[in-house]
């Protein structure tokens, strides 16, 4: 979705420039990437901060941070499924609502603009007219806004909690545009990025994982062939800790055949920029494990590479599908939730009522 929202972000204030002590241009080279976990009411928010790109927009963020500035401040002001709006110092007092948006302002010289305004990134705010007047007041935009390319700073992009965010975009406003009620960030903690998970493992490693399928029908846990497919085990794995997998459906029921979840298209809620990261066509693993009930395969189309997420546990035997489909696990607990998935009603191939996947879950070694 595109929206025209400049004149939303963009804050009529007139204050007196401000210098900061402790912001220097450095930037090392070798500094590990760093993030910052915003937690607020609505839940939490992890920023992927780009010093490459605005260093000195970056150490102030931080250095606010890290003096706890941004605690208890509100996000003040959104555009439903646009962009949100917050890190002014005055909206830690409810009482000055009325000034939301005018503090926090007018602190640094002007750093580069970027050159695409996509959905995730994280500008400074700006007072009309006045480049150098960038402060501790950010936005985030939800989608891609190709009208404000080439005239913000970002600073950061959105790493994860994106449905957080549209959330509180989605919050009312009141009659002056602010968000009615208080969208609060409680705590902004910055943090060295963590390492991407099971990247490394072996396939020993890999294997010594279960994973939880949390389904309406109940769970259902099963054990991963890393030693048959250890690729696409590495990323079932890494797909599932990233929530990939949250709030999707069982969205074909063959009994007799397989049922079938995974698919994009049943998620309730869109992939935040890093969970859509994740996802590519997985090189086939074919291998010698039968596709007997409760075998786990990954779906694909026509073309052997063309397998993303979904996936599908055998209810039957299924000789077809031998040495032709990826098959990378097997049910160890719960066919009684695999078998009342089977039984449900239908019409044609299609449940007539959702059955839900929650979330699949790891269980480490």
């Amino acid at each position: 979705m595109r929206l025209s929202i400049e004149a939303r972000i963009i804050i009529a204030a007139t204050l007196v420039a401000a210098a900061v002590p402790g912001i220097t241009r450095t930037a090392s080279a070798q500094a590990p990437p760093r993030q910052a976990v915003i937690e607020t009411t609505a839940g939490t928010v992890v920023l992927d901060l780009l010093p490459e790109a605005a260093p000195n927009t970056v150490a102030l963020f931080v250095k606010t941070a890290e003096s706890g500035g941004y605690d208890g401040t509100a996000f003040h002001r959104a555009v439903r499924n646009g962009m949100v709006q917050g890190g002014d110092p005055l909206s830690k007092d409810p009482a000055k609502k009325a000034q939301y948006g005018q503090g926090g302002l007018n602190q640094l010289k002007a750093e580069a603009r970027a050159a695409k305004m996509l959905g995730g990134s994280v500008a400074s705010v700006l007072v009309p007219g006045k480049p150098d007047s960038a402060g501790t007041q950010f936005f985030v935009v939800l989608a891609d806004q190709p009208s404000l390319d080439n005239q913000y700073t970002v600073f950061a992009k959105v790493a994860d909690g994106m449905d957080v965010l549209q959330k509180i975009s989605a919050m009312p406003p009141d009659a002056s545009g602010m968000i009615a009620d208080r969208a609060e960030i409680r705590k902004v903690t910055i943090r060295d990025t963590p390492p991407e998970p099971f990247i490394k493992d072996s396939p020993q490693q890999l294997g010594a994982y279960k994973a939880v399928l949390d389904t309406s029908a109940g769970p259902i846990t099963v054990e991963l062939f890393a030693d048959k497919a250890p690729e696409t085990v590495r990323q079932f794995l890494r797909m599932a800790d990233a929530g990939v997998y949250n709030d999707m459906a069982f969205h074909r029921v063959a009994p007799g055949f397989v049922i079938q979840t995974g698919a994009l298209s049943s998620r309730t809620v869109p992939l935040s920029p890093k969970q859509q990261a994740l996802v590519h066509d997985l090189q086939p693993e074919f291998n010698d494990t039968k596709h007997v009930k409760g075998i786990l395969s990954m779906a694909r189309g026509e073309s052997p590479t063309s397998a993303q997420t979904s996936f599908f546990i055998c209810v039957g035997t299924s000789t077809a599908l031998d040495g032709v489909y990826t098959a990378f696990g097997r049910v160890v607990d719960g066919m009684n939730a695999v078998d009342a998935i089977e039984q449900t009603p239908r019409t044609g191939e299609t449940p007539n009522t959702r059955i839900d996947l929650k979330t699949v879950r790891i269980i480490k070694p």
